[in-house]
């Protein structure tokens, strides 16, 4: 009886050790898989903000929430199975879909950019159309809702790729469970910073209110600051569009043999490294920059494509 107590134990012993390190084992690969999806997520965390400004203050931190609940209803039921039926039975088509992806991060920021330089956005967006007069403030809020969920598929789309790819070697369970990480994870830390980044004006305006000549001096600096912060965040998020679109298709080059560009983005990265006292900050920057360049020129050839369609509205 004793023996078969003994016994016992030592296999539950042996299961609970199993299982942690299957654990182990699922959070290494899902911080492995995390931080190649960083790029995506700094992009995801700049773009989304936006959706949420231009409310009343009560209604910024329902918005933010109601996105996040459709990024997890966006990676729980679509791109989780997705990804795994990937891996289970078309594991070749991982690297096409990042790169078609990434080529439309670089779409995207073109855009963005050509917008900009010619003026048609701001311009744009400066004059409220007569179907947005029309429109209750609920009928806003819920199609800004829609229009970001919709971003945060494709980006979110980009990360279980990402995340995937990343984690193509490894068991089945090991897969499933580092992406359900990988997706709770960056889902809680980008919507908990967008959360922040929207109410930042608001804690500026509570702490001007303060007695404390330094709070007041925070709260007053927060409040002038956040223009700045939002257009920064719109320029690093077009940035980050660039040199994460860009790097994917430089890095899916690679995975076909065509190694002329990676070959030269390379060089040009350990050249950087061995040139500056920056050393490896220095390579990653040239690498960044010179994946954005890429994928400017494919944002381009998107554009230009896609603006000369027969039938395309200017």
């Amino acid at each position: 009886m004793a023996s078969g107590l003994a016994a016992l134990l030592d296999d539950v012993a042996a299961i609970a050790k199993l299982a942690a390190a299957s654990l182990d084992d699922v959070t290494a690969a899902a911080g492995k898989a995390g931080s190649k999806a960083v790029g995506v997520v700094v992009d995801d965390a700049a773009v989304t903000p936006g959706y949420a400004m231009g409310f009343t203050p009560e209604r910024e931190l329902p918005i933010v929430w109601k996105i996040a609940l459709g990024s997890l209803r966006n990676k729980f039921f679509f791109l989780l199975p997705g990804a795994l039926l990937l891996s289970a039975f078309a594991p070749w088509a991982v690297t096409p879909i990042l790169m078609v992806g990434g080529a439309y991060l670089c779409f995207e920021a073109t855009e963005k950019i050509i917008e900009a330089v010619t003026k048609t956005a701001s311009h744009e967006d400066s004059t409220p159309h007569v179907e947005e007069l029309a429109q209750s403030s609920a009928e806003i809020e819920a199609q800004k809702v829609a229009g970001a969920i919709r971003t945060d598929f494709i980006l979110s789309g980009e990360i279980m790729a990402i995340a995937l790819a990343t984690v193509a070697d490894r068991p089945f369970g090991i897969q499933a469970g580092a992406l359900v990480l990988v997706s709770l994870a960056l889902t809680a830390a980008v919507y908990g910073v967008v959360g922040l980044i929207v109410k930042m004006d608001d804690i500026g305006v509570h702490l001007a209110a303060r007695a404390s000549t330094v709070a007041r001096g925070t709260g007053r600096a927060l409040v002038k600051s956040m223009p700045h912060v939002m257009q920064t965040l719109s320029v690093v998020g077009t940035a980050a569009m660039l040199w994460v679109g860009g790097g994917i298709i430089v890095h899916g080059l690679e995975h076909f043999h065509l190694e002329t560009v990676p070959h030269l983005i390379h060089t040009l990265s350990e050249m950087a490294h061995h040139a500056s006292v920056l050393g490896a900050v220095a390579a990653w920057l040239t690498f960044a920059a010179s994946s954005a360049v890429v994928g400017l020129i494919i944002g381009g050839v998107i554009v230009a494509i896609v603006h000369f369609l027969p039938g395309r509205k200017h």
